[in-house]
This record gives structure tokens, C-alpha cells and sequence, in this order.
């Protein structure tokens, strides 16, 4: 699918890998929606590239309808969603003193998992009823899983869960999409230098990159968003998810 001239919807599209998505995309033409819980910083990514943002909590079905309603009536029904919204609390499943997990659990599959589906279903409702272009295509969504969804560390059950439930849902998700046209992809990426990276100490950032082979650095928001961008691009990719990992397989701890 042509970038240029469609219009894309990104969770999470305030920081991280999800405003280098929508920098890159608004960048090659697209109209970018941003779908964040972070009103102030969403829309400062739109006022920067052009678009428009809606405040939004993905965990919350009616928000995630009413922001994809908004998007659609300001800049047209989307051809493109992507899923960045997330979040990576960390904490043992039964912890200090018998302390269970089982809020924080819940939580963490609340935004990572039902809020991907959320979005998913919401923007494929209106991808549905566009005309297909001359790929056929009427539609491609992008979901984030994480490597932790088949390496994940001590502490992070929760939220490799999450993202496994993410990996778990592209197949199904796109063969239920197929006779429509929509194609559904994931992407796992590895460790990139994002806010959730940044508030570590700077020795415990060391420990973590020189886990990583090739490149031996954090990855960069913008390579997360260049696969993004090839995915649509390529129409032949659909129901798989692929990880951008310089290799990395995560330790134990």
C-alpha cells in the first residue's frame, strides 16, 4: 500500500516508537491520527507533523470508538492502524512478604492486550467499508508485541503475557480480516531507547546493551517506525510477527 495520502491512526503516538511512527508516516505523506492517554504531548506530535490528536484511554472500548470516530470526521475513515500504546510494570508473581501481582497483572493486560484489540477492532470497523485499492488491499494494522513474548525475564510475567496475547492474536486477526482485505502484522521489537528505557540508571542501561550483538545499542525509535513504513508498503506480509532485535535474546534477569 502507498503511504501517501492515507490516513493513519497511532496508539501511543505521543512518545517512543509511536510519534517516530507517526513523524515517519506524516513525513511520507500519510494523515496521522494520534490516538494517547497524554492529551498535551499528543498534541503536540500532531501540531509538529500536521495532525490530529485525541486523548484517549485504550483500555476503554467507548474511548477508543469516540477517538476513531474523531480521527474519521477530521481526517478521514484510515486505511492504517498501528498499536503502540503500552505499558511494562515489573513486579513477581507472588512477591515481599506473599504480595500477589494479581492487580498489576490485570492492569498490564487491560492496556497491552485489550487495548491493541480495541483499537484493532474499532479502526478495522471502518476499514471494512472502504473501497479496495488496486492490491486489493483495504487496510493494514500493525500491533507491538515485544521479544519478552518468547524470552521474557523474572518479573516480567505480566507483561510478556500481554505482548504474548498481542504475537498470539496476528494470525487469527488476519485470517478473520482476509476476505475483506485488511491485513494484520505484529512487530516485537527488542531494546530500544524509549521513555521507558530512559529513566534506568546509566550502569544498568550498560548491563542491557552489552547484551545485544549486532548492533551492540539500544535500537532507535525511527528503525521500529522504517519497518512500520515497509510493512505497508508490502503487500505480500500479513499474519506474522517479526521481531527487530540486533539479535538480542533476553537473559533471565
Amino acid at each position: 500500500m502507498e503511504i501517501k495520502g492515507q490516513v493513519a491512526l497511532i496508539s501511543g503516538g505521543a512518545s517512543g516508537l509511536g510519534a517516530a511512527t507517526a513523524r515517519r508516516l506524516a513525513a511520507e505523506g500519510a494523515k496521522v491520527g494520534i490516538l494517547d492517554f497524554d492529551a498535551e504531548r499528543a498534541a503536540a506530535v500532531a501540531a509538529e507533523i500536521g495532525g490530529h490528536a485525541v486523548k484517549t484511554d485504550v483500555a476503554d472500548a467507548d474511548s477508543v470508538e469516540n477517538a476513531v470516530l474523531e480521527i474519521k470526521d477530521t481526517l478521514g475513515a484510515p486505511r492504517v492502524a498501528i498499536n503502540c500504546a503500552g505499558i511494562a510494570p515489573a513486579a513477581r508473581v507472588v512477591g515481599r512478604e506473599g504480595k500477589l501481582a494479581t492487580d498489576l497483572f490485570e492492569r498490564t493486560i487491560r492496556v497491552n492486550l485489550i487495548g491493541t484489540y480495541n483499537v484493532m477492532s474499532f479502526a478495522a470497523r471502518e476499514m471494512v467499508d472502504l473501497d479496495p485499492m488496486e492490491t486489493g488491499e483495504r487496510g493494514v494494522i500493525i500491533n507491538t508485541a515485544s521479544i519478552a513474548w518468547e524470552d521474557g525475564q523474572l518479573g516480567q510475567s505480566a507483561y510478556a503475557a500481554s505482548k504474548g496475547g498481542v504475537a498470539a492474536l496476528c494470525l487469527p486477526a488476519a485470517r478473520d480480516f482476509a476476505k475483506t482485505g485488511v491485513r494484520v502484522m505484529a512487530i516485537a521489537p527488542g531494546l530500544f531507547h524509549t521513555p521507558m528505557m530512559e529513566g534506568l540508571p546509566e550502569e544498568t542501561t550498560a548491563g542491557i546493551v552489552s547484551n545485544i550483538p549486532f548492533p551492540n545499542r539500544l535500537g532507535d525509535p525511527g528503525e521500529y517506525a522504517l519497518l512500520a513504513s515497509q510493512i505497508i508498503a508490502n503487500p505480500y506480509l500479513n499474519g506474522t510477527t517479526i521481531r527487530v532485535d540486533a539479535a538480542t535474546r533476553l537473559p533471565q534477569r
